[in-house]
């Protein structure tokens, strides 16, 4: 599950053979290799049953991004998987197989496209409000629906409404707006305007004519085509059939959601994410779980899904460790086998793609971010092909990058990012959550690339962003700093009242600069000052005011039953660390409130552990709460949604930093109306934090 690096002289070349021709290095353990057509496939009774001591028989061949897109593409020529009829009230959203032909006219019958009296033209000739035509009514009424039945003379008219057909003889429509009622004759109507022949006419035909190709094979059936169908008479529409795609996540260390989490375990986010973004691609996705490192349960799972779908998509197994089994069961599926393992890619790097006797097969890396990636990049292209869809069109927007991004030389790395538009500029800043992360594709507004290379991108360069939403609209505020999980709460309200508002944690101290720069319009911060013990309001420029948020408690945080802890006050506890080599700490980032005010407790101690620097409050609780750490330093929340102890070292100040000029905007009036919020004050008080009076005393 873990992405790899790397690769030695027993990389193999496509189609699952060593670089020679022959069977793959160490294809004695899995069987025979493939003759023919014949599935060979790795043997849960051989040495390597269950993956256990498995020889380390198949290793990452790099290739470029393009290069790769290129072999899947070659191997497996994407088109239409087939046909079906369907109702026409279930083709929405389809893509049509074939060109419709019209099959009767429309409008069937020439009608009035207004209210008024069908007329002869020609007996209006030289009618005018001063000298009107007088013309007998046939006494009939024709409305939409009814077929007339009595013909228009010459010096006669009929009434007719808006849809009517038009009556035998008649050859225009005069508006009722242009007739009077005879004032002597019942029966008669005056006419004060001349028409032309055909006026106010539509004739059979004029919108569709009979035969006439109305829709266009490969269009996308939305709901006016479905208008125009209908207006036709079909009932029933070809389109291409939607592919199949069964998707399955590997791993002994995955859980569903909605079952209790197992300790070293995760849950399985791989397998609803990827069937979701199937669907958007026009497919059917077929989610069958996730499959533990067992080689008869995997290779029953992947014939299983081969046999039941048109492509087959899973998650995990891709890198070249011991407990890997599912490239090799990939390699036995059916010609010409596995096409690419392994892509210059970062996030993304063991993408295995395969194709097997016609149907596509990819397995993506295990982490999130770098399974998505390489989903929508390579892979949802064709799908959408084999679903009769075009390539997704990409929307690309420049932005300029507000700090320096270190990469690695060698692959072509996407930066997933978060855009803010601040005085006339685009700025892109990075989420640099790791491949592992779920939310650095789900909350970036798209991505851009760094050239394998290069080993940075530069502060204040100017980048090309391709969304991912196709939007780059810029939210009412920007919070970049600190963050917290009252945040949450304000930003709700504000959501409420149809603000929108971009949170982009940085830390106090980068949220500052991010200030500082022009780049946001708050920063959120809790910044102990260390020779007065203040918070916050030593740490702004004087074109800035502090807007008060809320006091939270920070404290050592420890496990329960650890009786080290037990009855010890706090200069106890910094005491027991400093001198008890085995007492292992967990710290926070460089730049966060939380590492200032460790630092000023240790006063220059470096306890064991102190180097380990998670970049949340939760992170440490959670290294406490697993055993990888005995100790750090957190807000409560976290002591006890964790089951944790917590000693108290007083309150800390969260705030708000923002530029004094902008006080009086609109969208900054909102925000600091939310904070005065019942609701937010409610979840403030649940969450154990108090609203604070900014004078940054903690007391």
């Amino acid at each position: 599950m873990t992405e790899t690096t790397g690769k030695t002289a027993h990389d193999i070349a496509p189609g699952g053979r060593a670089p020679d021709g022959s069977a793959r290095a160490g294809q004695q353990a899995d069987g025979p290799a493939k003759a023919g057509g014949t599935r060979a496939v790795g043997a849960p009774d051989g040495p390597a049953a269950g993956g256990v001591g498995l020889a380390q028989d198949q290793f990452l061949s790099v290739v470029s991004r393009d290069e790769a897109a290129a072999r899947f593409r070659a191997a497996l020529r994407p088109r239409p998987v087939g046909t079906e009829m369907v109702a026409l009230a279930d083709s929405l959203g389809r893509v049509l197989a074939a060109d419709v032909a019209a099959p009767v006219d429309a409008p069937p019958f020439d009608r009035a496209v207004v209210d008024g009296f069908a007329v002869r033209a020609a007996d209006l000739t030289g009618a005018s409000e001063a000298a009107p035509v007088r013309l007998r009514l046939t006494g009939e009424t024709i409305a939409c629906g009814v077929s007339p039945t009595r013909p228009v003379a010459t010096g006669m008219a009929a009434t007719i409404a808006t849809g009517g057909p038009i009556p035998r003889g008649a050859d225009a429509v005069v508006m009722i707006e242009w007739t009077e009622p005879d004032p002597i004759e019942a029966g008669v109507v005056r006419v004060g305007r001349p028409v032309l022949p055909g006026q106010n006419v539509s004739f059979a035909g004029s919108d569709i004519a009979r035969g006439e190709i109305l829709i266009r094979r490969g269009s996308l059936i939305g709901a006016r085509e479905i208008g125009m169908l209908a207006t036709v008479g079909l009932a029933s529409v070809p389109v291409v059939r939607r592919p199949v795609v069964a998707v399955l996540s590997t791993g002994d260390e995955l859980v569903a959601p909605g079952e209790a989490l197992r300790p070293a375990a995760v849950y399985d986010a791989n397998g609803p994410m990827v069937a979701a973004a199937v669907a958007e691609n026009g497919c059917v996705p077929l989610l069958l779980g996730a499959i533990p490192d067992d080689a008869a349960a995997l290779r029953a799972a992947i014939d299983d899904a081969f046999e039941r779908a048109d492509a087959v998509i899973l998650s995990g197994g891709t890198s070249k460790g011991a407990g890997d089994l599912t490239y090799r069961l990939v390699a036995g599926l059916g010609e010409p086998g596995i096409v690419v393992h392994g892509v210059a890619l970062k996030p993304g790097k063991p993408l295995l793609l395969a194709v097997a006797d016609g149907k596509p097969v990819v397995v993506l890396p295990g982490f999130p971010t770098s399974a998505m990636f390489t989903f929508h990049d390579l892979v949802a292209p064709v799908l959408r092909l084999m679903a009769g869809l075009p390539e997704r069109a990409e929307t690309t927007v420049t932005a300029t990058l507000p700090a320096r991004v270190p990469s690695d030389l060698g692959r072509t790395e996407f930066v997933m990012v978060s855009l803010i538009a601040r005085g006339g500029e685009r700025l892109a800043y990075p989420l640099g959550k790791g491949s592992g992360a779920v939310t650095a594709f789900g909350r970036a507004d798209g991505f851009f690339s760094i050239d394998a290379l290069a080993d940075h991108a530069l502060a204040g360069a100017t980048v090309a962003v391709t969304l991912l939403s196709g939007s780059a609209e810029a939210p009412d505020l920007a919070i970049v700093g600190s963050h917290c999980v009252g945040l949450d709460a304000v930003t709700g309200v504000l959501a409420d009242g149809g603000w929108t508002s971009r949170v982009v944690p940085v830390g106090s101290l980068g949220g500052l600069a991010a200030l500082k720069r022009g780049e946001c319009d708050l920063a959120p911060i809790h910044l102990i000052h260390p020779e007065t013990g203040r918070y916050n309001v030593n740490h702004l420029d004087p074109d800035m005011t502090l807007i008060p948020g809320w006091l939270r408690r920070q404290g050592i945080v420890f496990r329960a039953d650890d009786g080290r802890f037990a009855g010890r006050d706090l200069d106890q506890v910094l005491a027991l660390v400093a001198t008890v080599p085995d007492l292992l700490m967990v710290n926070r980032n460089a730049g966060s409130g939380t590492r200032l005010l460790m630092d000023r407790l240790l006063k220059g101690l470096r306890p064991a552990g102190y180097w380990n620097q998670p970049k949340s409050h939760n992170a440490v609780g959670a290294a406490v709460a697993q055993g990888r750490a005995d100790w750090g330093l957190a807000i409560e929340p976290v002591a006890r949604d964790n089951g944790l102890g917590f000693l108290a070292v007083g309150p800390e100040h969260y705030d708000f930093a923002a530029r004094t000029a902008d006080l009086d905007r609109p969208a900054m009036a909102a925000f600091r109306a939310a904070l005065d919020d019942p609701a937010v004050a409610e979840r403030l008080a649940a969450l154990g934090f108090t609203r604070a009076n900014g004078n940054g005393v903690s007391g």
